[in-house]
């Protein structure tokens, strides 16, 4: 696995610093560089390093204590090996011949693919790698026999005028170098950060309850994808708790056969024979069924899935409850108010409210435009008696009417009624004397 540098922003002394710097090269390939000229580098840094017959361009990709570690896990030794020099600092030329190198890796690629074509080589050309300084090409290829490209060395190194190198890679390599996007919608693991690839076996599958089901777990390099490995260890972990069945378990119902095991949750699946049915049973009742079939004893029925049964009692519970509560009643307002205090009053009279609602006859609507009665306002239609006693009563809320002044010689009465008048009308006590 890759590493981060955790401690590349901390300051040191130079004299307590690792000189042992790891570099990154094209397609994932690192190696490691002595600092001897004590050079300030920074993670991402390039740098100009030394390979032996030139020189070649990478990026700093850790220092520091963390880079002893990996030497220890790879089996370095820092005084035995014979370790190359970091140069310098990489320059703006230096990039830009880089870049124009780089140009020339693509059509050198078909051109390689045709030759080797011609030459009916069984091999698999995947990957070219220019040096830096021009002189030097390796050639990555996968193949599934042993492959004499000796006489492809030459035609190379005419074509091209370079020295070449053939270097064999594995096919999670050659998806490592190539690169693309895995099933799962992100970019691959061995082309982002994964380096050291570990073997993978179909038992990772199995330990995981996964169907072997060779297109899905095997990825773009044709072998079984590398994350098998990555949760294998927390379900060996969790596979203690859960017991290895060697036979069906018996009851008085029948033999029970396990159809399905949950590691994390503990629970497991059971079925009867020509039943379709499963029952889920916790790993402890499982060990209690299995160690009274040694004994010779056969439980009644399999325990019942106990999650159902509580959530069942819940809902039972909530049910009764809100049963038991009242339902809050929205306040009647306007007509529906009225409309229920008249069926009370017609209950209380032994009348249904419909009855009377039948007897009474209908209102006549007028929907024709109401006459003007003068300046008096409209009143509402009453009992024949009440009108008769409110004849002669000027209502209280009437406006009063200005007289105009008649002239003298219009003649009539001009005088204004005197109070003396309406006196006349007033009842008489009873106690006169006649």
């Amino acid at each position: 696995m890759n590493s981060f540098d955790w401690l590349g922003d901390m300051d040191l002394p130079s004299s307590q610093r690792f000189n042992i710097i790891e570099i990154k090269f094209k397609g994932g390939r690192k190696g490691y560089f002595k600092n001897h000229l004590h050079l300030e580098l920074y993670t991402g840094d390039p740098v100009v390093v030394d390979t032996g017959n030139g020189h070649h361009i990478g990026h700093v990709s850790l220092q520091g204590d963390l880079v002893r570690l990996q030497l220890i896990k790879k089996g370095i030794n820092e005084e035995e090996d014979e370790l190359l020099n970091i140069l310098r600092h990489a320059t703006p030329k230096d990039l830009e011949k880089l870049a124009m190198v780089k140009n020339r890796e693509i059509p050198t690629l078909y051109r390689t693919r045709e030759i080797i074509q011609d030459m009916e080589l069984q091999m698999k050309l995947s990957d070219v790698d220019f040096q830096a300084d021009n002189s030097k090409a390796t050639f990555y290829y996968s193949a599934d026999d042993r492959v004499d490209f000796r006489q492809l060395i030459k035609v190379l190194a005419s074509e091209f005028k370079i020295r070449v190198e053939m270097r064999q890679i594995s096919l999670r390599q050659e998806a490592s170098r190539l690169g693309g996007i895995g099933s799962c919608g992100r970019e691959l693991c061995c082309s982002t950060w994964l380096t050291e690839f570990k073997s993978v076996s179909t038992s990772a599958a199995r330990y995981q309850n996964l169907s072997l089901n060779p297109s899905k777990l095997s990825g773009q390099c044709g072998r079984l994808k590398c994350c098998l490995n990555y949760e294998l260890e927390t379900y060996i972990d969790a596979l203690v708790d859960i017991p290895l069945l060697d036979k069906n378990l018996k009851t008085q119902k029948g033999e029970a056969i396990l159809q399905k095991v949950d590691i994390f949750r503990k629970r497991m699946w059971f079925s009867f024979q020509g039943e379709t049915t499963w029952h889920a049973i916790s790993t402890k009742r499982v060990h209690e069924i299995s160690k009274m079939n040694e004994r010779g004893k056969f439980p009644e029925t399999l325990e019942e899935n106990t999650i159902d049964k509580t959530a069942v009692m819940q809902e039972q519970k909530l049910s009764s409850v809100l049963e038991k509560q009242p339902v809050p009643q929205k306040k009647n307002k306007g007509k529906r108010k009225q409309d229920q205090n008249k069926q009370a009053t017609d209950n209380k009279k032994g009348q249904q409210p419909n009855e009377r609602q039948k007897n009474q006859p209908r209102k006549k609507q007028n929907n024709g435009p109401a006459k003007k009665r003068g300046n008096f306002p409209n009143r509402q239609k009453g009992n024949n008696a009440e009108q008769k006693q409110n004849e002669g009563k000027k209502p209280n809320n009437a406006p009063k009417q200005q007289q105009q002044p008649k002239s003298k010689k219009e003649g009539g009465n001009n005088k204004k009624p005197q109070r003396g008048n309406f006196r006349g009308k007033r009842r008489r006590p009873n106690n006169t004397n006649e």
